[in-house]
């Protein structure tokens, strides 16, 4: 028996045999010369092709969405995005017509240099993207050929377990998802095609465990331990009993959260925690009410943006809006402006991408560096703003400068607006997220312009602490509960509590129980999580007292140790709702 670690993504146990997956490589294709009167005819092959290619990908498109839900099929959209965008098009055309080189060979040359530049930025975030690169080169170029380079044909006997390098996405809609338990990979992190594809199965999860198919063949007996992080290697009969004894009782207690959705989210001493959901699709916001929260604190609104080939109109982003609005039926939505400027979509589309883009320019900075686009959405969304309760959520603000602009930018689209005679809520709450060390230095001086706070605690821990969560050398390092990020936390509530505004906490802390008393405890009275965590954090909500949570909060800061902070806060919560613990394994 041998116990593999990696980071886990997503939750739950899964007992089956080893099914090892190929790595997909980057097609190798011959160097071609063409004759330069054959330059005309070899383009119309490649535009063929290219049409081929983005027919297959939108029929991919609406299977995956069908078969795994919006967010996992977002990625086929990007795929037909690259293939209509003039930055990787134009350089393949050229090496064509200019250096007279075959379309299949001008194809692989062009997307070989994008994958080696982002190869150079040394980013974990995006070098676990590659792989979109290397499946659309193997789609684009079996297009050219007349053949498909890769079948993904080959399926499990039975249920099993996948290994691999790291997934792809054709291999994870090709997939017969009956036949699959759980997955793990050697590469990846949070935002990996597999953690998506795992969270959107509800399929036990774990990446970045290091050499793991040296140590695993296939039909071998495993356990991925998705709660903590772990793969189990040929476990004895003792283990594979413990682990599903840990499976049944993990079942029953998620069927008693059922039941709470329609009772109200107070602790036992009656302070009402307001408990909001964290969407990116419109069709999520039903799904937040359904499982029992009272509206939504966080709609990413980037898939607007890279879901498609061009930037979105204001009408494309006054519907999505819209459809939040109608499917939360009066509930409040929190609507956080454009986070760009870090992802691998923006970053590809720009001439000249950033070395570090996570501290470039992103997010805020993104948007007042490109106004049309940004005005385009804030228009958007104060015509929605008509329709239902709406705030405005500005990301990664690092200075009260940035905020004045927004202010200044908003006022001037209302001023539009009212020369049009359209309506809009003139009184629109606009906030920010504090995500940076100096957001919370200057709290104080935010708290007196800004109509609340919303903590997200992603960035404030990585940037705190310097620590990538999605590189799994440094993974460990990545601790919310670190003294440091928890002064922080109660920084901002005390500044916000000066100026009586309200404060809430919409990062990955906000929905994991270990968290939430410690938060409360902090003064944290709004928590947005995922829709499906709702349900839990409710359960640990209507379990404590603020009594309990403030003494709670003031024991944990005092640490200086972040892994005695995080032990003490284990123990307590286990004691608090030892139920919703009982189907995870142990600690080490």
């Amino acid at each position: 028996m041998k116990t593999i670690k990696g980071i886990k993504v997503a939750p739950g146990i899964a007992i089956g045999r080893a099914f090892v997956i190929d790595e997909v490589a980057l097609p190798r294709v011959r160097r071609r010369k063409i004759d330069p009167v054959a330059v005309r005819d070899e383009l119309v092959r490649f535009e063929q092709a290219r049409k081929e290619a983005i027919a297959e990908l939108n029929r991919v498109h609406a299977h995956a969405r069908e078969e795994m839900g919006e967010d996992p099929a977002r990625v086929f959209l990007f795929h037909i995005g690259m293939l209509n965008d003039p930055a990787m098009l134009e350089p393949i055309r050229k090496k064509i017509e200019d250096d007279l080189l075959s379309p299949e060979y001008a194809s692989a040359e062009v997307i070989k240099s994008w994958i080696q530049r982002f190869q150079k930025m040394h980013e974990p975030a995006f070098s676990t993207k590659i792989n979109d690169l290397v499946d659309l080169a193997n789609r684009l170029i079996g297009a050219l050929i007349g053949r498909k380079l890769i079948e993904f044909d080959e399926q499990p006997d039975g249920q099993a377990i996948v290994i691999a390098h790291e997934l792809t996405p054709s291999q994870t809609i090709a997939f017969d998802r009956s036949r699959i338990l759980g997955l793990a990979t050697e590469l990846g992190g949070p935002t990996s095609h597999t953690a998506i594809v795992a969270r959107a199965l509800g399929l036990p999860g774990v990446v970045g465990a290091g050499e793991l198919r040296t140590q695993v063949d296939d039909g071998d007996l495993l356990i991925v331990d998705g709660d903590r992080g772990r793969i189990i290697i040929d476990p004895d009969e003792e283990t594979v009993e413990h682990y599903r004894g840990l499976m049944q009782q993990a079942q029953e207690f998620d069927r008693s959260l059922v039941e709470l959705a329609r009772l109200p989210s107070v602790t036992t001493d009656g302070v009402e925690i307001e408990l909001l959901g964290n969407i990116e699709f419109p069709d999520e916001a039903s799904n937040v009410a359904e499982r029992g929260g009272t509206g939504v604190g966080l709609y990413r609104t980037e898939f607007l943006y890279l879901g498609t080939d061009h930037d979105p109109t204001e009408n494309e982003h006054f519907e999505a809006y819209k459809r939040c609005i109608e499917r939360l039926d009066g509930q409040s939505l929190t609507i956080r402006t454009f986070d760009l400027g870090a992802d691998k979509y923006t970053q590809m589309r720009s001439e000249k991408p950033e070395r570090n883009p996570f501290l470039g320019q992103r997010s805020i900075r993104h948007s007042l560096a490109n106004l049309p686009m940004f005005r385009t959405q804030l228009r958007a969304i104060l015509r929605a703003s008509a329709l239902g309760p709406v705030r405005i959520m500005l990301p990664l603000v690092t200075s009260v400068h940035e905020f004045r602009q927004t202010r200044y930018l908003i006022r001037d689209a209302m001023e539009d607006l009212d020369d049009l005679g359209i309506s809009y809520d003139p009184l629109i709450k606009v906030g920010i997220m504090v995500e940076v060390p100096a957001a919370v230095m200057l709290a104080d001086a935010f708290a007196r312009e800004v109509d609340f706070f919303s903590i997200g605690t992603n960035d404030l821990v990585q940037y705190t602490l310097a620590v990538d969560r999605t590189n799994e050398r440094v993974a460990a390092l990545y601790q919310p509960a670190h003294p440091a990020v928890l002064k922080m936390i109660r920084m901002v509530v005390r500044a916000a509590r000066s100026k009586k505004i309200p404060v809430s906490c919409c990062g990955e802390a906000a929905g994991d129980l270990e968290y939430v008393p410690l938060l409360i405890g902090l003064g944290v009275r709004t928590l947005s999580v995922t829709p499906s965590g709702i349900p839990l954090v409710k359960r640990l909500v209507r379990s404590v007292s603020i009594h309990q949570c403030e003494r709670l909060a003031k024991k944990a800061i005092q640490f200086d140790s972040e892994l005695e902070a995080g032990a003490f806060l284990r123990d307590r919560v286990r004691k608090i709702v030892p139920e919703a613990f009982e189907g995870r394994a142990g600690e080490d």
